[in-house]
Parts: C-alpha cells; structure tokens; sequence
C-alpha cells in the first residue's frame, strides 16, 4: 500500500485547518461595469440671439401671423421665403422692432426687445428696409457715417475710430471710390451696396435686409447676394434677408425659414427645406428639385404646362 505523498500536488491548494480562509478585496479585481438602461438627456441647445415666441402680428387689425415661433441661428445667413402676402415682410419688421407684436415677443439675447433701449438694439441691429430713400444731394461718405449714430453721445463725439470704421465699410462694399458721389446719381446696385455700406458701419452683429435685390437686374442682384455672403462668411455676422427667388435662397442660405398664411411650414437647411414637396405645399407650384450644377444646392425645375415644342 503506498503512503501519502509528504508533497501535495502544486497544482492542489492546501489550506491548513487552523488558518482563516483569506477574503478576496474586490477592490483588486473590480467586476466590470454594468451598462445603464437609462439614456442620457440631450444637451440643451442654446438660445439664439435673436427669436420670435408666439408672434401674432397685425396691420390695421388685420391679421398677417398669429402663433409664429422662429429662431435665428447664429453666425447663420438666415432667407425668409414664402409666396406674397405670407408674413416675410411683416416678420422682419417684426424682429427689427419696426413693428410692435399684438401678442408674442421678440427675444434679443434673452430680453424683449420691446424693453431694450433704442441705443442699445441700434448697436447690436442693424436693418435695411425695402425701400430706402436718401436725402436730396447727399454723398455716399455722408450717408455711410449715419450709420454711427448709434456709438454717438453727449460723451461719445466724432472720432478717427468713426472715420476708420466708415472707410472700411465703404471698402467692403465697394463703394470707397464713390466716397464723394451724390447718392442720387448711383445705379440702383450702387445705391443698394451704399445703404449695405451704412449698415455695417453700424458695427452690428445682426443685420437685416428686407428684399435687398428688389428692382435690381440679374447682374446687380448677384453682385448683393454675393457681397452679403462675404460678410456673413468673412466677418461671422448673423445675417437675415427676406428674399423672393426660391434658387437664389437655396444657393446663398445657410438657414431657411419657409412661411405660408403667417404659419411656420419649415425651417432648416435648403436641402432639407427646399423639397417638391414643400415647394408645392408652400407656392402651390409642381416642380422638380435638382442639384444646382454650379453650387450643388437645391435647385426648384417648374414642372410645364404645356407641351415642349417638337423637335425639328
């Protein structure tokens, strides 16, 4: 019979009996972490800058919008479109403080406009309304430095900054070589780079235009849209504008805002807002949307009405 082997297997622990048997510290081998069946909220985002909450907005008692909630992105060249007598026009006036709310309120950076000083709003607004008249014999340096009325005061005279900020705007617009012309000798896209020009000497980072390319041909209208997505791209300003042309919205925008009846139908981006269905549903006109072949932006392609002319 063998005997018991005086070396136990090292492969067998052996626990003597008069020794406690050692307690594993979990925390030397933690277990591994259980995932949580709960989903985390989103972050919130952040107000814009400017906003309208719940607008109902009225001419002579007669109703334009009721109910109208919209954001203005930041940084963003924001479009209003929609068919005539939707509300562009009115929402706009609206936001500048042009026109009082009959109920809503306009946000500017969390406040009611309505409770701001006029000062105030003028230094971080800016608006060039549809039509803009200027002075009898006015020049084109005259009616650009208007726009530092807003920086002037009883402590805050005319100053070399003035005079720097007012040639720069002129630069930026190309108007510095017409510093000395009168305004009323101006082409209309002239006139309108002129009035672009006395806004942005205001040195606001919000500015607004209501159909800026109104009475311009083809060539001048271009020659605005491209100076307002300069400054929008090189200077970082909010941008608003109230446009009629759907293409040229989709190709400038950054930020759509689509109005029928003074409703809200979409906001967005323009290859998320300018679809043929929307463009149906909010001008009533069937179309194709195709890619742009300069830009690869939403391009609208009505649909015909009548039959294409045969070919020879």
């Amino acid at each position: 019979m063998n005997e018991p082997s005086e070396h136990p297997s090292p492969h067998v622990p052996v626990q003597h009996p008069s020794l406690p048997v050692p307690v594993q510290d979990p925390s030397e081998h933690p277990s591994p972490p259980v995932p949580s069946s709960r989903t985390e909220p989103p972050m919130a985002q952040p107000e814009p800058r400017l906003a309208g909450r719940d607008l109902t907005l009225a001419y002579d008692k007669r109703t334009i919008a009721e109910g109208l909630t919209v954001d203005i992105p930041d940084h963003s060249f924001t479009v209003v479109v929609g068919p005539n007598a939707c509300g562009k026009s009115t929402l706009l006036r609206a936001l500048s403080r042009t026109l009082k709310p009959v109920a809503g309120q306009v946000l500017l950076d969390g406040r009611s406009i309505a409770t701001l000083p006029a000062k105030q709003v003028a230094r971080t607004l800016g608006l060039l309304p549809q039509s803009s008249i200027a002075p009898d014999g006015i020049t084109v340096a005259e009616l650009v430095s208007r726009g530092r009325y807003p920086h002037q005061g009883v402590l805050r005279q005319w100053s070399t900054e003035d005079e720097r900020v007012v040639a720069e705007a002129m630069a930026d617009t190309g108007v510095a070589e017409l510093a000395d012309r009168p305004v009323d000798e101006l082409s209309g896209g002239q006139r309108q780079r002129v009035w672009i020009a006395m806004a942005l000497a205001q040195q606001t980072p919000l500015l607004l235009l209501d159909e800026p390319t109104t009475y311009l041909d083809i060539a001048h209208q271009i020659e605005v849209l491209d100076l307002c997505a300069r400054l929008h791209e090189e200077q970082g300003r909010t941008l608003v504008a109230v446009l009629h042309d759907l293409n040229q919205a989709a190709r400038y925008a950054t930020h759509l805002v689509a109005l029928r009846d003074g409703k809200l139908v979409a906001a967005g981006p323009p290859e998320e807002v300018v679809t043929a269905e929307l463009v149906e549903e909010v001008f009533r006109l069937p179309c194709r949307v195709v890619p742009d072949p300069e830009t690869g932006t939403p391009l609208v392609v009505p649909s015909a009405n009548r039959r294409a002319p045969a070919k020879a």
